[in-house]
């Protein structure tokens, strides 16, 4: 079973989110953690709800939700969903 863990940023990325909207990534999100494996990432995959991002040093995931787009990456040796961030569609791949 994976962790849900958050990066120090992703507060910062709450206060531009409405309360309703928070409520429903942080329910999607442990929903997310607590179905986690690699079945159901494929499944995922193959329908584009997560997606691995090109281009990084690191292998990052984004995983959509409504117009939010979550950015995360997986520690396998520690068993660690990271969020990284959370932003709206618009923003989401900005540095």
């Amino acid at each position: 079973m994976y962790n849900l863990e958050f990066k120090a940023s992703v507060k910062k990325d709450f206060k531009h989110i409405s309360k309703v909207d928070i409520i429903f990534i942080k329910e999607s999100l442990i929903t997310f953690v607590e179905n986690f494996s690699a079945s159901y990432e494929q499944e995922l995959l193959k329908v584009g709800k997560i997606k691995k991002l090109q281009g990084e040093i690191e292998t990052l995931y984004r995983l959509k939700l409504r117009r939010y787009r979550v950015i995360y990456k997986k520690e396998s040796d520690r068993l660690v969903i990271l969020v990284l961030s959370v932003k709206s569609r618009e923003g989401a791949y900005r540095k």
